[in-house]
């Protein structure tokens, strides 16, 4: 098994402070039990008691009313945002004592274990939506910290759309389906959401990012993540420096394209969720590395933009990226509904040695996550006493009753100061109690009261820019061409015109060739915003992958031919070593065949390879009844066209042709040729040769090479 195995493969070695089991006093086992009502008593809860064996159904039969009135009130209200998630339990390691920048504890010793949960999710689409919708995705980390619970509410996305959380039921009033029809869902292909960021430029920065292949990552595993805001690391001494999260996948970073982001959705809605959940089942544990940008208070207006603008990245260029810790996810949720769609995460959970920055978005959220939370738990304050979002640590306060309160205090003092429960419970603070404190050197001098965006946030245009400039020129035509879908869905001429004249500020190139698929002129060329600056690490297709562990190879055979199911076990073989997930595909499920052809298609692998002896497969004289006809040939046919590597091995020539792929396009382009039959599988040199080559084109995971441009 080779290093890259090793690196995915991750195994816990700290079961008591890196999985769930802090959860396990709440679970419940029902093996070998009787059923009970939810008040104990056991019952027969299958049939109705009924007058006679004809007759009614008995008003007093309170087995049948409590089990009905359970299932009628089981769900809550899905979040307004974010429904659609996945996520898992884990481990942060932190790399060194970080107690000279930050008091945070969980920060403060080299190799010191904190228990997280990290949920994933999908911003526009309801619960029922598809995973691979194009769309920012959350990134929401949990702390469990020996001081408390800490939160860093995020996204896959370094930049938002709005700059200040009053416009933020604006924005989701524009993206939603339309209120009359509820069409679309999940999607911003219509005119609230394009008249929306039309209308508002400071959204053009992460527009730009989710036209790109940020917006259809290949996995949950394969995307970064980010703070998005400006926070505060705060030192014992009440030193502040600001910073900026950075959660870096140790997968890689690996995109989808649109139509097989499109194809995949239909062919599996839970692409993303199934696949976090079986990496982890398998062993094979994602990681992030957590690194901050640090930077003095006094260098927030010094690059040209203003630090507490959440539209802006800080260029890694002006201020590195210092990584701190890292967080591997090693324990899948034993109940989605109690885990996943029951953690409630908030800004404002934070913990001494972290605080917040005057960034207006930030300063909003820290109310609406509360406000939110308390309508999803049906009104009660007590969701922070749901398993999922307690706390390792004692809660001691004067927070009284409340629905669904979970807790029996004792302290009959309920307010402070007292003397009846001598004091307690004691206010912590910087100096006692390793309280929370606010960083001192937060100040406003001389301010006057004002409803207005701050004159340091007024440029719009700059960043979309640097971000585009920085892309490589398949990756802008990947852009180009999501904006011509998502503006060819827009009923209005008008709001596309906006949308070309918010583009022309960006580049006047971007804006002419966007406007040419729809029928628009762009105006002339406004180089107010026009620069050549580039900044590094911001494509989605930036380098190779480290592994190819858990991707998937579908190998085609048929079992007609001995030497074709022969190779493919030898090739499932070498893959499975590398730790990719091998599927043998043919005509019927048998020992030996992971998949028929009636249920693959070219969305379910990363990459394909035909064996020897299945030119047949190919026929177009002799279709089978066994599969849809031409499904083999379109399992070739899609996998080249969304960028996916590709062999052939002897007769398996036959695929490429039918696909109408040119065995000459070379493994520069990704296709792999092995034109003599190889008969010994695996220890021949040329088979070697060939599996070893077919792995890289694995690792490039899309040869945009072969997508046309403008």
């Amino acid at each position: 098994m080779d290093a890259g195995v090793e690196l995915e493969r991750r195994q816990d070695n700290g079961a008591t402070d890196s999985s769930d089991s802090f959860l396990d006093q709440y679970t419940v086992n029902d093996n070998n039990s009787f059923t009970t009502t939810d008040f104990g008593t056991p019952v027969d809860d299958r049939y109705s008691l009924t007058a006679g064996e004809r007759g009614p159904t008995l008003l007093e039969d309170f087995v049948f009313r409590t089990k009905i009135t359970r299932f009628d009130h089981e769900r809550i209200p899905e979040r307004a945002v974010h429904a659609r998630g996945a996520a898992a339990h884990g481990y942060f390691e932190s790399y060194a004592d970080w107690s000279n920048i930050t008091a945070a504890s969980f920060l403060g010793q080299k190799g010191k274990r904190t228990p997280v949960f990290l949920r994933i999710s999908t911003v526009a689409g309801s619960r029922g939506s598809v995973d691979t919708a194009r769309d920012v995705h959350g990134f929401a980390l949990r702390f469990y910290t020996d001081a408390g619970n800490y939160d860093i509410v995020g996204n896959n996305i370094p930049v938002f759309f709005l700059q200040d959380a009053i416009q933020f039921p604006d924005l989701i009033h524009a993206v939603k389906p339309r209120p009359d029809n509820e069409i679309p869902q999940a999607a911003t292909a219509h005119d609230s959401a394009w008249d929306f960021f039309s209308q508002n430029p400071s959204s053009l920065h992460t527009l730009f990012w989710a036209m790109s292949g940020h917006g259809i990552p290949r996995s949950l595993r394969f995307l970064d993540g980010f703070g998005v805001h400006a926070f505060r690391f705060v030192n014992a001494n009440g030193e502040s420096k600001l910073v900026k999260f950075h959660f870096t996948s140790q997968q890689g970073v690996a995109s989808l394209i649109w139509p097989e982001a499109q194809a995949t959705g239909g062919q599996n809605a839970d692409f993303h969720r199934s696949d976090l959940f079986n990496a982890i089942a398998s062993g094979n544990f994602p990681a992030w590395e957590v690194g901050v940008q640090i930077m003095d208070e006094s260098d927030s207006l010094k690059f040209g933009f203003d630090v507490l603008d959440p539209t802006k990245i800080v260029p890694v260029e002006y201020v590195p990226i210092t990584p701190i810790g890292r967080f591997v996810l090693n324990q899948n949720p034993r109940n989605y509904f109690a885990e996943t769609e029951q953690v409630m995460f908030c800004p404002g959970h934070v913990v001494r040695g972290i605080d917040f920055s005057e960034d207006p978005l930030l300063q909003g959220r820290l109310f609406s996550y509360v406000d939110t939370q308390l309508n999803r738990n049906l009104g009660s304050p007590n969701f922070e006493q749901i398993p999922i979002n307690r706390p390792l640590v004692p809660v001691h306060n004067n927070n009284r009753d409340g629905a669904g309160q979970q807790m029996i205090p004792l302290n009959n003092a309920a307010y402070s100061n007292n003397s009846l429960n001598n004091g307690s419970p004691k206010l912590a603070n910087q100096t006692q109690g390793e309280g929370f404190f606010t960083a001192p050197s937060r100040r406003i001098v001389n301010a006057q009261y004002v409803r207005d965006v701050s004159p340091t946030f007024l440029d719009h245009w700059s960043q979309p820019r640097l971000f585009y400039n920085s892309l490589q020129t398949a990756e802008k035509q990947q852009l180009i061409n999501a904006a011509r879908f998502e503006l060819s869905n827009v009923q209005s001429r008008n709001v596309q015109q906006n949308v070309i004249n918010q583009f022309n500020l960006v580049d006047h190139d971007l804006a002419t060739r966007v406007a040419s698929a729809i029928g628009l002129q762009a105006p002339a060329p406004d180089p107010r915003y026009y620069h050549n600056n580039v900044t590094a690490g911001v494509g989605a297709y930036r380098v190779p992958l480290p592994s190819i562990a858990t991707l998937n190879v579908g190998i085609l055979a048929t079992m007609t031919s001995n030497v074709s199911m022969s190779q493919a076990q030898s090739l499932a073989t070498f893959f499975s070593s590398k730790g990719a997930n091998a599927f043998v595909v043919a005509e019927t499920l048998a020992s030996g065949v992971d998949k028929s052809y009636t249920n693959s298609d070219g969305t379910a692998f990363d990459g394909v390879i035909a064996t020897d002896g299945t030119g047949n497969l190919f026929s177009t004289t002799k279709p089978s009844p066994l599969w849809p006809l031409g499904r083999p040939t379109q399992i070739m046919r899609d996998a080249f066209s969304y960028g996916k590597p590709i062999g052939v091995i002897g007769t398996g020539l036959e695929g490429l042709a039918q696909a109408d792929i040119a065995a000459s396009s070379g493994e520069a382009l990704g296709v792999y040729v092995l034109p003599n039959s190889v008969k010994t599988g695996a220890s021949t040199s040329a088979m070697r040769n060939f599996t070893t080559s077919f792995e890289q084109g694995l690792k490039q995971f899309k040869f945009l090479e072969r997508f046309p441009l403008d």
